[in-house]
């Protein structure tokens, strides 16, 4: 038997999945990691590569060790990872400075850049659909005017998951649907822009070589084997972003397709041609898909598995010491108590992550209105099921706005990711968007994209089609029901109408917002 390895760098963890060549999950090994702000940078997110280099060695040892199978079998690896979040080298490919995802440290510098050249958002934002809230510029700047001894430094720039693939494979590249999310791309042509770069004031002979995602740029160096178990006879595959590859490991391949992937955050994406230009209102974000000549209109919601992470870790000790006895997963103890629950959480409407709004982002602050002092209303399982109907809510409100992009009508989902795990969810899902909802038997999409990219290196696949076809299955589905489904549409209008109330007490500096992007 022969094996794929994927390696997925997320927001909250970093995961080793095992697969043979059928797509069959056979190890998996992961340990959480976390982004801690810098001392004197206020909404920073570092991201420690040298911590997170030996979790990212002891998961692949750890998946090795638990399949119990030759290294040499592993045929190739790949890996994704958030994206947005990028790692810096020298010339000699040590690494200088990272950040992760949802770094928001460099406000001064998009109000720099927004005020110093007029428009310049839009224009680029047409070229590569993003805008400046999670890109690369605002970041590169930072570094030039606040670290400007590291920034004389850099030789190249990579994302996160192209920085495993190089400790792994002594080579720095990347691949267009990942790096697309720096905002210094073009979606037409799939490749860099540096004229973007040098245009602010920045170097533009940064940008490494772009491969397709799938393309063989190594194999694991002996150094590197050493440390992970892995062979130096397994190639090193280039990835790409989790959005995009979990697309890919969904079966989301084909224009028109639409799915959900429910993870950290949770991002609502439709497959659209590479040639369409993003919309002028900036009202949804355009990527790169990992396959050539196609593009992602995508919608996030923010934190929507941190949140239930945090709901969990923070007020959850009991049913935590349940699942253990019955040996069972926490989130499925509070599932079974939040169906008792009706629709709509006794009125209970959580502000959390507010609807794309892509040219202005920023969020609320976190909390619940409409809590009741009855115990019997307003508890863990209520609370519990109000988050699970926001994140629909919210992921519905993001779908209408590609919808109003595209023209496409979307009646079916792809829902995958962890949340997808949950029955609950996945029906109140469905109920909200009034769509189809079919889920696959691999739940664990991105890693499985992940495992696809490295058989297209390996041979095993000609393309993510022919791979899709191939290992793609579904477990089960799920329809709307249509009562429920008139009193999400109530709940919504709302939820929309507090919301704005609670944007409104950040603007006047009552509470703090949970997010907000840089420059706002």
């Amino acid at each position: 038997m022969k094996y794929l390895l994927a390696i997925d760098a997320g927001t909250g963890s970093i995961r080793a999945v095992l697969f043979d060549t059928e797509g069959n999950q056979i190890s998996i090994a992961q340990q959480e990691w976390h982004h801690l702000e810098e001392d004197g940078v206020p909404n920073s997110m570092s991201f420690d590569f040298t911590t997170n280099w030996e979790l990212t060695k002891n998961v692949i040892h750890e998946a090795i060790t638990k399949a119990n199978i030759n290294p040499d079998d592993i045929l190739a690896l790949s890996a994704t990872s958030m994206r947005e979040g990028i790692v810096l080298y020298d010339k000699e490919g040590k690494e200088l400075w990272g950040v992760a995802n949802v770094d928001a440290r460099a406000g001064k510098e998009v109000a720099y850049l927004k005020e110093k050249f007029p428009g310049i958002e839009e224009a680029f934002y047409r070229i590569s659909g993003q805008t400046f809230a999670l890109g690369a510029l605002p970041r590169l700047l930072w570094l030039k005017n606040h670290r400007p001894e590291l920034y004389e430094k850099v030789a190249s720039v990579s994302m996160i998951g192209d920085w495993v693939l190089a400790k792994l494979g002594g080579v720095i590249a990347v691949d267009p649907s990942n790096a697309g999310t720096t905002g210094i791309f073009s979606l037409q042509k799939r490749d860099w822009e540096p004229s973007m770069a040098e245009k602010t004031g920045l170097d533009p002979n940064i940008f490494p070589l772009c491969h397709e995602c799938g393309t063989v740029i190594a194999h694991v160096t002996p150094e590197a084997a050493r440390e992970t178990r892995l062979s130096t006879k397994t190639k090193v595959v280039t990835g790409g972003g989790d959005v995009q590859l979990g697309s890919a490991g969904l079966g989301v391949v084909s224009e028109g397709d639409a799915a959900i992937l429910g993870g950290s955050f949770w991002q609502q994406i439709v497959n659209i041609k590479s040639s369409i230009t993003p919309p002028e209102d900036m009202s949804v974000r355009v990527n790169p898909h990992v396959i050539p000549g196609l593009s992602q209109a995508e919608g996030i919601t923010f934190f929507s598995g941190l949140i239930m992470r945090w709901f969990r870790d923070a007020f959850c000790d009991a049913e935590k010491e349940e699942a253990q006895k019955r040996g069972i997963d926490t989130y499925a103890i509070l599932e079974e108590k939040a169906k008792e629950v009706p629709v709509g959480s006794y009125g209970i409407l959580p502000i959390f992550s507010d609807s794309m709004k892509y040219g202005k982002w920023y969020h609320a602050a976190p909390g619940f209105l409409n809590l009741s002092i009855d115990p019997a209303v307003c508890n863990k399982a209520s609370m519990f099921r109000s988050l699970e109907e926001n994140a629909a809510i919210v992921s519905k409100i993001n779908l209408e706005k590609i919808e109003a992009f595209t023209g496409q009508k979307i009646d079916t989902l792809v829902f995958a990711g962890g949340a997808s795990k949950g029955d609950l969810w996945c029906q109140i899902l469905s109920d909200v968007t009034r769509c189809k909802l079919k889920i696959p038997k691999v739940t664990e999409a991105t890693a499985l994209g992940a495992a696809m990219s490295a058989g297209i290196g390996a041979g095993i696949y000609k393309d993510f089609e022919e791979a899709a076809k191939k290992l793609v299955s579904w477990e089960k589905e799920y329809k709307p029901d249509m009562q429920h489904h008139e009193t999400y549409k109530t709940i919504r209008q709302k939820w929309e109408k507090a919301y704005k109330v609670q944007l409104k007490l950040v603007d006047e500096n009552i509470t703090n917002s949970m997010w907000k992007a840089p420059g706002l």
